[in-house]
């Protein structure tokens, strides 16, 4: 008898880009239909951390992983050193997939318990809301299909969040360093490489990258027009104004001195400039 695929359920646990009745719902169908399956808080928050969970799921054959677009999610697992292979597990996207519809086709060919189902000290930890001053996991992922390794991101971040690995390849090293809610360094990005899972709209979030979402301002931000004169000169400036901590100034070379409007800047970098109002779960 064939094993039977591995099911992972990501609640992201720390925002409601998938509504809360229907991350709830999935649960419920998911627990009553028998059907074993992992369920953890947040994909993000794992692969953040590098969790060893990570591996068994790339390294254990069949899956399917329900969380939200395939491109962030191949992309998150990857960053945690656990590539997935390219056949043999499937994603289904919460985000753009009714709750039936997902458990409709977990149920092709799966196996049910009798009873209730047998990962419940899982379940009530996917439930449960996150903890006041818990980190929250909002960062980066590269996609290095895409990327071309200009460094653009790595030298417009304020807040150190990227480094350069032995291979001379920009990586996320200091996801913990990343400003809840800020994708500014995924719309400078020239080749759309750049995905905040967690964010709202695509392609940041994840989704597939038309033709038409590389052309679009609001994903592709032209930083030379952007900041005015020498782009390069600026971002210069900017990477030699550190703290001591090595974290950059976010005041510092935002903007060249003949720019007059810092606010439309930061509107459209999608930089909130009241600090970090999260949309997390509550």
């Amino acid at each position: 008898m064939a094993q039977p695929r591995r099911i992972v359920y990501c609640h992201c646990a720390f925002y409601d880009l998938v509504p809360k009745a229907a991350k709830d719902s999935i649960l419920r169908l998911l627990a009553s239909l028998g059907l074993a399956f992992d369920p953890v808080p947040d994909l993000c928050e794992l692969a953040a951390h590098k969790d060893p969970m990570l591996k068994e799921i790339a390294e254990g054959g069949s899956a399917a992983i329900v969380a939200c677009h395939e491109r962030a999610v191949r992309w998150l697992f990857a960053a945690a050193g656990a590539p997935l292979p390219e056949k043999g597990v499937e994603i289904l996207n919460l985000r753009t997939r009714g709750p039936a519809e997902v458990t409709d086709r977990l149920l092709e060919g799966a196996v049910c318990q009798s009873g209730s189902c047998a990962c419940n000290a899982g379940l009530v930890r996917a439930l449960l809301d996150p903890q006041a001053g818990q980190w929250i996991p909002w960062f980066p992922v590269i996609d290095y299909d895409r990327c071309t390794g200009c460094r653009q991101c790595l030298d417009f971040c304020l807040f150190g969040v990227f480094a350069v690995d032995e291979r001379g390849r920009v990586v996320v090293e200091h996801p913990e360093n990343c400003k809840p809610n800020c994708p500014a360094c995924a719309r400078v990005c020239p080749e759309v490489a750049i995905i905040f899972p967690k964010y709202a709209s695509p392609p940041i979030n994840g989704a597939k990258v038309t033709p038409e979402d590389e052309a679009a301002d609001p994903v592709r931000v032209d930083l030379a027009s952007l900041l005015g004169g020498d782009i390069h000169a600026t971002l210069r400036k900017r990477s030699g104004a550190a703290t001591d901590s090595g974290v950059r100034n976010p005041e510092s070379g935002l903007a060249p001195p003949d720019c007059s409007c810092v606010a439309n800047i930061l509107k459209r970098l999608g930089i909130n400039p009241e600090g970090d109002e999260r949309s997390h779960a509550s």
